[in-house]
């Protein structure tokens, strides 16, 4: 276990209050994980737990957290909830189809567990014994390796349609099943998504692709119907372009293998993947409508693609403007010859496009001879690149610098004599 866990744990518990290790550290654990998250429940009131940790702040408005931090590694430590009875508490708030807007009704630890969602993820380890507490079978359900809904799946997936996508995500990553009462209330929720808000859905995206499982991930989201609700523009051609499915698939795999051996991944280059067919097509109409050329075309087209994605997911500027900047490349790498070829290694977006281009050739879209082009120039010397760009013969001679003549002093006026 995580040493700051720990000592957030027994300075609760030193304390006087009650203090769990909860969630999907205990769960992994069990499994003969390493976990990476440590999350812990209380009945010390955030304040209480502000008081005893200088190194902690307050955060939520939907459910109030404490977060302690230890240089990069945050414990989030969760107060107890419970449900209210009361339609008028203003610290609790449903939407009209049953979503949670605001739950900080606390409670104990017996009322806090029904608040859980999956079973697997209600297991509370207590630092005071060593034990855990498990109410809902969570134990019995992660020998099963199943997901299974704490209560009524439909109402839970009511108070957040967003379980959805935690299902998936989880099933991906443990290799677990889906229990059928889940699936079945999934099939009634699918259009709850599209009241999450899209900030909200984009911290969802990086959770189930930038994890070590985003092939799995994806292909359980078609499965159930989910990944047209984040990226409608893309859904209707893995239905109808197999060639694109199998660039989509390909990029996941790529994603997975850096995540595995510990190499960086960016959201902007899955999201390039996922917007190409539709930028691609756009591009084509702009072209043929406007006789834009393909690389304004590209640009064109990925600002008006990504201005219909927002409204699904809230896509920070940080991702989409290199991303729009990595398409609209694609067209350079077509081109092999001139000092114009031979700037784009030095371009900044140079390696995500090349990336991406690489991605197109292995499933047929541009000539392989070309991915193979790029790929052999970056091994080779300058004086041998010069020789491959042939940029003496395209360029030609350097363009003789114009001198100025100095302007002639204008005499003065009388007016100022």
């Amino acid at each position: 276990m995580s040493d700051s866990a720990l000592k957030v744990l027994y300075r609760l518990h030193k304390s006087g209050f009650q203090a769990f290790l909860v969630g999907g550290g205990v769960r992994d654990a069990i499994l003969g994980l390493h976990p990476k998250d440590f999350d812990i429940a209380t009945d010390a009131h955030p304040d209480e737990v502000n008081a005893l940790f200088s190194n902690c702040r307050l955060i939520g408005r939907r459910f109030r957290l404490a977060h302690v931090r230890f240089g990069r590694e945050v414990i989030e430590v969760a107060t107890f909830r419970a449900s209210s009875d009361e339609e008028d508490d203003p610290d609790s708030a449903l939407d009209n189809d049953g979503r949670i807007l605001r739950d900080n009704v606390y409670g104990t630890v017996d009322e806090d567990v029904w608040r859980r969602d999956f079973t697997c993820n209600a297991l509370y380890y207590n630092i005071a014994d060593f034990s855990i507490w498990d109410y809902v079978g969570g134990v019995k359900d992660i020998q099963k390796r199943r997901l299974v809904l704490i209560g009524d799946a439909e109402t839970r997936l009511r108070e957040d349609p967003v379980r959805m996508l935690r299902a998936v995500r989880f099933a991906g990553k443990l290799d677990f099943t889906i229990h059928r009462s889940v699936q079945k209330a999934m099939r009634k929720s699918v259009e709850l998504l599209r009241n999450v808000p899209p900030a909200r859905l984009f911290d969802e995206f990086l959770k189930m692709f930038q994890g070590g499982h985003a092939l799995k991930t994806f292909q359980l989201l078609r499965e159930h119907n989910l990944f047209r609700q984040l990226f409608p523009e893309t859904d209707e051609y893995l239905d109808s372009d197999e060639s694109f499915v199998r660039f989509v698939e390909a990029a996941l795999i790529n994603t997975d293998r850096r995540i595995a051996e510990e190499k960086s991944v960016t959201p902007m280059f899955l999201i390039g993947v996922f917007l190409w067919a539709p930028v691609r097509e756009r591009a084509k109409q702009l072209r043929e409508e406007e006789g834009m050329t393909v690389a304004q075309s590209l640009a064109a087209a990925g600002w008006d693609i990504t201005g219909l994605q927002q409204s699904r997911i809230s896509i920070p500027k940080r991702f989409t403007a290199p991303m729009r900047e990595m398409l609209s490349l694609q067209p350079r790498y077509e081109i092999v010859n001139g000092r114009r070829a031979m700037k784009l290694l030095e371009h900044r977006r140079f390696r995500a496009a090349y990336d991406f281009f690489v991605l197109r050739a292995e499933v047929g879209e541009v000539d392989q001879k070309l991915a193979d082009f790029w790929t052999d120039i970056q091994t080779q010397p300058s004086e041998a690149r010069d020789k491959q760009f042939a940029v003496t013969d395209s360029a030609g001679p350097a363009r003789k610098k114009r001198r100025r003549r100095p302007r002639k002093r204008r005499a003065a006026s009388s007016e100022s004599s």
